[in-house]
């Protein structure tokens, strides 16, 4: 990693950060994205189910638990239940602050790569505090099982954010965008590719991931939750998905390059393909048990992405 960190200067990339401010636009456009994807998913619910108007879905559940009251348990740790809760949705806004808009930028660090894996990491704590807060059986077994699946997708996921990060030799979100001025990386590596969309899916708490939540144990991790508070949890994992989605455009999909259309309008085209991508792959896919993806996470789909880095180096050291 500190080999990347010096070679940052390699490559310059033509990045503006911009003031404070634009954080805001920042988070309204993460609402925006959140929005389109549950809004999706709900019409793909409502056409599974047979039932037209499904993208109206989040508007009605919304109003429904803004009206209903919110539920406790016996001793229940309030202010980490609560923490927990809302860690989602400040997380999913913390990752897309190194994501380039175009030319735009609101932290232009030189590990931007390494704080979206910092950031990826925080939602096992903020998942499993949702958890632990409640006092509650069923949200502490969600809680674990979602910790199980991190075993299984974390170091995949790490090590699928380092293959573009050795092709550009940095680990500065702007310069991996500026190395794709010839090819995408997700076409010469789909390995990698695969499986970061796979670990989104994960944190996300969604698709194959989504026994932490699963009916088996009446809700799992947000069994508990009512009210605002669901609302707020369920938001976050939207989030997170649209978060994710945003981060692959710089790291596999060129950024802003393409023809015709300014910088930032390729970055938000491409993100929302994605996302519609991500919404529909995961309800193809079904639950992971979490012991069973482990062994898989461990014996296949790591081995897998560690070969990937392998080529991408080799590849990278005869270019150099």
């Amino acid at each position: 990693m500190s080999d990347l960190m010096l070679a940052a200067g390699a490559i310059t990339p033509e990045v503006t950060v911009v003031p404070g401010g634009w954080a805001i636009l920042a988070l309204l456009i993460l609402g925006s994205l959140t929005l389109f994807a549950a809004a999706l998913d709900g019409a793909l619910s409502a056409r599974a189910a047979g039932v037209a108007n499904g993208l109206g879905r989040p508007f009605g559940e919304t109003a429904r638990l803004l009206r209903q009251r919110r539920r406790t348990t016996v001793q229940a740790d309030h202010l980490l239940w609560r923490i927990g809760g809302a860690g989602l949705l400040v997380t999913a806004a913390l990752m897309v602050t190194v994501v380039p808009l175009g030319e735009w930028m609101i932290f232009d660090l030189d590990v931007g790569v390494m704080w979206f894996n910092a950031m990826d990491v925080l939602v096992w704590a903020v998942v499993w505090l949702t958890g632990w807060g409640a006092n509650s059986a069923h949200s502490l077994v969600g809680g674990y099982r979602f910790l199980a699946h991190g075993l299984g997708y974390e170091l995949p996921l790490m090590f699928a954010l380092v293959a573009p990060a050795i092709a550009a030799g940095s680990l500065n979100v702007g310069q991996v965008a500026e190395a794709q001025d010839e090819l995408w990386f997700a076409v010469w590596m789909p390995v990698a590719f695969l499986v970061y969309l796979l670990g989104v899916v994960a944190f996300s708490v969604s698709g194959p991931f989504a026994p932490a939540i699963g009916t088996d144990i009446a809700g799992g991790v947000r069994a508990e939750l009512s009210g605002v508070d669901r609302l707020v949890f369920e938001a976050g994992r939207y989030a997170l998905l649209a978060a994710g989605a945003a981060f692959a455009v710089p790291m596999f999909l060129g950024g802003g390059a393409g023809p015709l259309l300014p910088g930032w309008a390729w970055v938000l085209l491409k993100t929302v393909l994605l996302l519609a991508v991500l919404v529909w792959a995961r309800r193809r896919v079904p639950a992971l048990r979490p012991d069973k993806f482990m062994e898989v996470g461990w014996l296949v789909v790591l081995p897998a992405v560690l070969v990937q880095d392998l080529v991408v180096a080799v590849i990278a050291a005869g270019r150099g």
